[in-house]
């Protein structure tokens, strides 16, 4: 199953090493050996691979020792030393699997070794097995991580031959055929300017409009100049800015950019994005142009890219129409990169950046899980309050008016619950229309707005059941429909509205949301303890001591009947104040 665009995208990553991965299967390098980090490797190895000899036999085991200062990860194959671009040939036996571990590379089965956590290591011992059909020269290659940003590839080791052959030609100098990532970097040396967004270039600002020269202000734009884009990012981060195109709302198979805080310097990469998985970099550069500036909190860089690349190159094409998507996030030394904490910045559709210029902004909540939190918002905060309230303390003062031929009370405490149940259910089914299935990232909310739907089912198809007023079972039913209302109302307001309104998907200003809910609950209480008070002091109103005993002179109704002006300035304040709640919510997810 995907999940929803750059929802995600990209921004699941956590320490790696070689390839991004510090358990070492790494088989996307199996061909490059190149670490998917980004940068440049280092030109002059401080490890070396010895071998126990120089000549071999198929069925031979020879001995590969890599030593050297400490390291991470490593990445060992076998290959033919005349065709070092070739596939590795013969099989390892490891010697430690606590810290090595055997992989597949391309048909051959154990033909490259790997660590197996980051550990700091200072020599790994292997055993390579020369295969029936092995080559005549063999060479050991080897990449050594010592860190995120320091790496060798393609350390050599001696050449080993079989019997009787001629000494093959030079052997292959460490990373002389490594790719290389480094690139012409300048400063940028003052803010970015929107003037000529909507005319000249294509731009992404938010909030809509603002500044690019405001420290609150996210800004996007693409340049067309001949055959490339010129493509500036800024916003407030101390880590990282990205944005990525995408053929949908969903992560995966997307093409990103990234701009990383390291060390006060600032890192620029593509990236390849697969699922929820770590963000593969590229080591190839297909960027020019490259700019970056760190300024109060403001992190800047630009950069240039040809329209059309070969397929090769595995980037879109900026001729096409994609949504595009705006994060940030942290990231700490190394250049290593974290979830952002909120949701990213979705334009509302597909846009062609190369196409007539515009000047858009973004939504960082979808509109599905919008509607979701403002139906549930209207269901709880403001029918079932009503409704609560309207049957526990305006039943002796409606009884005697009538609606339809019901009591007045009964039926607004019918048509405001009904209305909570249609408005649940539609809320409840937007989530699973917009994930297309079950979420696995909105931790216990799912679970709690299941019970809570299970709940407001089960409640009217209860109240259908209902005995009639003097029935024997009529407050056993009384209980249980109290009890279960109340159950559901803590669980929809104080727990998974709660939960809800934190995550990322909704992206509510915190911490005013939840200060929010806090207000309305306090509203509600206060609400309910008034009527309260007011109730009793009606009953101890016709109260008279006689004889050491209370006789009550009125009945409870006419008494309740005599504050019935009190109770409907409170009800008509606390429904105002509901509204205002509602308002206040509903402005609130319309800006997000």
């Amino acid at each position: 199953m995907k999940l929803p665009g750059f929802a995600v995208w990209m921004f699941v990553c956590f320490c790696a090493s070689v390839g991004g991965y510090p358990n070492g299967k790494v088989r996307e390098a199996c061909t490059s050996m190149v670490p998917c980090h980004g940068r440049s490797p280092q030109l002059l190895p401080e490890h070396a691979i010895a071998v126990n000899g120089t000549e071999f036999k198929p069925g031979d085991s020879i001995e590969v020792l890599l030593s050297g200062p400490d390291f991470e990860g490593f990445f060992i194959q076998a290959r033919d030393a005349e065709h070092l671009d070739s596939p590795a040939v013969g099989s390892f036996v490891l010697a430690d699997r606590r810290r090595s571990q055997l992989l597949t590379c391309g048909h051959t089965k154990n033909s490259a070794v790997s660590h197996t956590n980051k550990a700091k290591k200072k020599d790994i011992k292997v055993y390579w097995i020369a295969p029936g059909d092995a080559p005549k020269h063999v060479q050991f290659l080897a990449t050594v991580v010592k860190n995120y940003r320091t790496f060798w590839v393609k350390i050599p080791s001696p050449v080993v031959s079989q019997p009787g052959v001629l000494s093959p030609t030079p052997p292959l100098h460490a990373t002389s055929e490594a790719m290389s990532t480094s690139y012409p970097v300048s400063r940028i040396s003052k803010p970015f300017s929107a003037s000529g967004c909507g005319s000249l270039k294509f731009c992404i600002r938010n909030p809509s409009s603002c500044d690019p020269e405001s420290a609150s202000c996210f800004f996007l734009s693409f340049q067309q100049e001949e055959s490339s884009v010129f493509i500036e990012m800024s916003g407030p981060s101390e880590g990282y800015l990205a944005f990525a195109l995408s053929h949908d709302q969903w992560m995966g198979g997307d093409d990103a950019y990234l701009c990383v805080n390291e060390e006060h310097r600032v890192h620029i990469s593509t990236a390849r994005l697969k699922e929820r998985s770590n963000p593969l970099l590229d080591s190839e550069n297909v960027l020019e142009d490259v700019s970056w500036r760190l300024v109060d909190g403001v992190l800047q860089c630009s950069f240039r890219r040809s329209i059309r690349l070969p397929v090769s190159k595995g980037r879109f094409n900026l001729d096409a129409s994609y949504y595009i998507f705006l994060a940030d996030g942290e990231a700490s030394g190394g250049g290593l990169i974290y979830k952002h904490r909120r949701q990213p910045l979705v334009t509302d559709g597909q846009y062609n950046v190369t196409g007539l210029p515009q000047d858009i902004g973004g939504s960082r909540s979808p509109q599905l899980i919008k509607a979701h939190g403002a139906l549930m918002f209207v269901a709880w905060i403001t029918t079932v309050s009503i409704g609560v309230i309207v049957a526990r303390f305006f039943k002796p003062a409606w009884s005697h008016s009538f609606l339809f031929g019901k009591e007045l009370w009964f039926q607004v405490h019918r048509i405001l619950m009904l209305t909570t149940v249609m408005l649940t259910s539609i809320s409840f089914v937007l989530p699973f229309v917009y994930r297309g299935g079950w979420s696995q990232q909105a931790g216990f909310h799912p679970y709690l707005g299941c019970a809570v739907m299970a709940l407001t089912i089960f409640q009217p198809l209860m109240a259908g059941f209902r005995p009639s007023r003097h029935a024997p079972r009529r407050q056993l039913f009384n209980w249980f429909h109290w009890s279960t209302g109340t159950t559901a109302r803590i669980l929809a307001v104080v727990v998974t509205m709660f939960l809800g309104m934190d995550l990322p998907a909704l992206d509510l200003p915190d911490p005013w949301d939840t200060y929010t809910m806090i207000g309305f609950v306090a509203w509600h209480v206060g609400t309910d303890v008034l009527l309260e008070i007011h109730s009793y002091c009606l009953v101890r109103k016709v109260e008279v001591i006689e004889d050491d005993r209370v006789q009550i002179l009125q009945s409870l109704t006419s008494a309740e009947a005599e504050g019935r002006l009190f109770k409907q300035v409170v009800l008509t304040i606390y429904v105002c104040g509901n509204i205002v709640f509602l308002v206040a919510f509903l402005i609130t997810v319309n800006q997000v």
